[in-house]
């Protein structure tokens, strides 16, 4: 019945959210992921540096995961961010996820429940830098048993950071476009042996490599791109885990080559997903996203803090 409940609030939620998107008339603000005259767009597979009003619906992900049955896993997740204050924001994510087996039935149901928050303590305009501290929580036991959620809730405090190189004199502009984002954080497990295996805690850490052309065109030089190149920004996400003890495996992780498309009012990315080594898998995979800036598509909603307005 627990279940039940949840799964139907889960969809209320998330129906709730897309009437709102789809019937708001849009308004020009802009107020989404700037330090200064840097934009950061709202990465993919790494978290974002920056507290902002946003929803990513749909994130799709298709990979094979490593096994003695590889199991071919899709998953179809949305998350939704919320600024109470200028610079404290909450979030709330789920996903429902699709597995196949060789030789095996279709297995489908809920991920685990996901919830954050992040407080955004430096925002530096002249150097084009955001830095954050946040916690992560995974609710164990919210998702279908049948595609394998953990039993266990893990807790997961970070720090966020993204650095625009637009500082650097006038004689490097071909590297101005360049920036970086990036987070590290420890994952903690409520339990630390389950069903006889030893659940280690995780250094969770990763950075993306972006460049704008975007700040190219705007900010450096016109170099007459015309749309919809002159809209994107290339970049390439390295999402990593290393355990830290109870003899956990090695560092698993992907390197995510791939491409934004930023608009007023919302983004569209897609990445490669390459496995680094056996242990994160043998197949590549793909990741995409549509991502919507809610603070400018709905400013008369999300374009203020919903506390200290």
């Amino acid at each position: 019945m627990y279940l039940k409940n949840l799964s139907a609030f889960r969809s209320a939620v998330l129906f709730s959210v897309c009437i709102i998107t789809i019937g708001a008339e849009p308004m020009p603000v802009f107020s989404h992921g700037f330090a200064g005259a840097r934009f950061f767009p709202a990465t993919l597979a790494t978290d974002d540096p920056f507290v902002a009003n946003e929803l990513s619906l749909p994130t799709f992900q298709a990979i094979r995961q490593p096994g003695d049955q590889p199991t071919k896993t899709f998953d179809l997740s949305a998350d939704v961010a919320l600024k109470l204050t200028p610079n404290f924001g909450i979030e709330i994510g789920d996903g429902y996820q699709f597995q196949k087996a060789v030789g095996s039935n279709l297995h489908t149901g809920f991920d685990n429940l996901k919830v954050g928050s992040k407080y955004q303590f430096l925002v530096n305009a002249e150097h084009e830098t955001i830095l954050s501290l946040g916690v992560d929580a995974e609710i164990g036991g919210t998702g279908t048993q049948a595609i394998g959620v953990d039993r266990f809730s893990t807790i997961v405090p970070g720090f966020f950071f993204g650095k625009g190189f637009g500082d650097l004199p006038d004689s490097l502009w071909i590297l101005r476009p360049f920036a970086l984002t990036g987070q590290v954080g420890v994952s903690f497990p409520t339990g630390s042996n389950v069903g006889g295996e030893r659940v280690p805690d995780n250094l969770e850490w990763g950075f993306a490599l972006e460049y704008s052309l975007i700040y190219l065109q705007g900010q450096v030089k016109d170099i007459g791109l015309r749309a919809p190149f002159d809209r994107l920004i290339s970049l390439v996400e390295f999402p990593m885990e290393t355990p830290l003890n109870r003899d956990g495996t090695p560092t698993t992780g992907t390197i995510n080559p791939g491409v934004i498309w930023s608009g007023k009012y919302f983004q569209i990315g897609v990445e490669a997903v390459i496995p680094i080594n056996r242990h994160t898998g043998n197949n590549v995979g793909v990741l995409a996203q549509l991502h919507f800036y809610l603070d400018d598509l709905i400013p008369q909603i999300f374009g203020k803090p919903l506390f200290g307005r």
